[in-house]
């Protein structure tokens, strides 16, 4: 970095002294991590020890690291001397400017402010939550809060993975045209807490939908509609079944999370079936892969790494949830897979998304749609890549193209 830059760096580090910083916030991202948009840093106090919490957005997600002062300061000046090209400190006095130009020279500029700033360093993000816990009867009767709508120490990470559950959800429910979303189905709903969780935002956004929970377990179905009968979630309901049994008709937002190993393909399926419009599922085990891998023995450059079991693993699963993007890419979804939460929370932690987007659909008649060689083209070109992979890792089949019949 340059002289302006280094003295960036210093104003940074004098406000943590002199505890008057606020905020750091870096900006027009222009490096290869994929999504990453912006990062914000501020103070907290954690167990009476001062730290700097990282924000990373991305475009479907915000993943937050609490840094030593010292290491977090060192990751900044690399980000600075990197990817980042305007960065905005916020002090409890002024806002310093770093910009980067074209040519790679730094500009800084000072903004005085009329009223001072306080430095706060409170870790609780409660007002960033979509899902609030207080006056909030589902969340009680689940056992996730007390009467007063404190969450319970014990319950904490499953209220954090709610709402980063939601926040996941809404960004991807804005991709579509508004007013989309009106028939949702939750396979595999379990107990209910995020099934809950996104029928909370979408009636609290404008947004009435009827929300179905698929379980087989009677006990939590029957538990469930109780629930959402005594909160007056009147399109909300539980049904008695499993993925493979349940009659999908309209659907236009499906989502499975943690369905075990193939189970997870079907409901895939059902969704592709149904001409869902949004289709997101969190795959849990993947043992039908790795039994094809297995099976297999194919030979090729990453054997010295699937030799051993945890790496074999670790290549099924990719391999397994690879495959369901180019099926559902096959038949017309734009595709994404992303962390839904981190390991400290669950270890089920991938996204596999599929969006058929209705705006292309309008973009495409406006300019003539594509000849239905140029579409067939597109779909063998998906083919071939699918037999290639199975070819290369030596699998037979994979239970989803199986059930879709390609």
């Amino acid at each position: 970095m340059d002289q302006h830059g280094t003295t960036f760096v210093n104003e940074i580090k004098k406000a943590i002294t002199e505890s008057a910083f606020v905020k750091l916030a870096l900006g027009n991202y222009k490096g290869a991590e994929e999504g990453l948009k912006q990062l914000y840093i501020k103070p907290v106090l954690i167990k009476n020890k001062q730290l700097l919490a990282f924000n990373y957005r991305y475009k479907t997600r915000d993943i937050f690291k609490n840094f030593e002062v010292e290491e977090g300061l060192s990751l900044v000046e690399g980000y600075l001397a990197g990817d980042f090209n305007v960065a905005t400190l916020f002090s409890i006095q002024e806002e310093m400017i770093l910009e980067r130009s074209a040519k790679g020279s730094f500009r800084l500029r000072t903004k005085q402010l009329e009223e001072k700033k306080e430095a706060n360093l409170s870790h609780n993000k409660e007002k960033k939550r979509l899902i609030l816990a207080k006056d909030n009867l589902y969340l009680h009767e689940l056992g996730l809060t007390d009467e007063q709508g404190t969450v319970f120490k014990n319950a904490q990470d499953k209220y954090k993975q709610i709402n980063q559950y939601i926040e996941i959800l809404s960004s991807l429910i804005k991709e579509l045209p508004e007013g989309t979303i009106k028939n949702v189905v939750d396979m595999g709903s379990g107990k209910g807490y995020l099934t809950f969780a996104l029928y909370d935002y979408l009636l609290n956004h404008q947004q009435k939908a009827n929300v179905i929970g698929v379980e087989f377990r009677k006990d939590l179905v029957d538990l469930c509609n109780k629930i959402a009968v005594n909160a007056k979630f009147e399109q909300l309901s539980f049904v008695e079944g499993t993925i493979e049994s349940y009659d999908a008709e309209a659907i236009d937002l499906l989502i499975a999370l943690h369905a075990c190993d193939t189970a997870t393909d079907d409901a895939i399926y059902k969704g592709i079936k149904a001409n869902a419009d949004l289709i997101v599922v969190a795959p849990c085990c993947h043992k039908q892969i790795r039994r094809e891998i297995e099976k297999g023995k194919a030979q090729n450059e990453l054997n010295f790494l699937t030799k051993h079991g945890i790496f074999l693993e670790r290549q099924a699963e990719m391999v397994t949830d690879g495959l369901r993007a180019l099926i559902l890419e096959y038949f017309g979804y734009k595709t994404k897979v992303f962390e839904f939460v981190s390991d400290v929370h669950t270890p089920k932690n991938v996204l596999v998304v599929g969006i058929r987007s209705k705006e292309q659909g309008a973009r495409n008649k406006e300019q003539g749609l594509r000849s239905k060689e140029q579409r067939t083209k597109s779909k063998d070109e998906v083919l071939q890549r699918i037999k290639e992979t199975k070819q290369y890792f030596g699998i037979g089949y994979h239970h989803l193209e199986r059930l879709l019949e390609i």
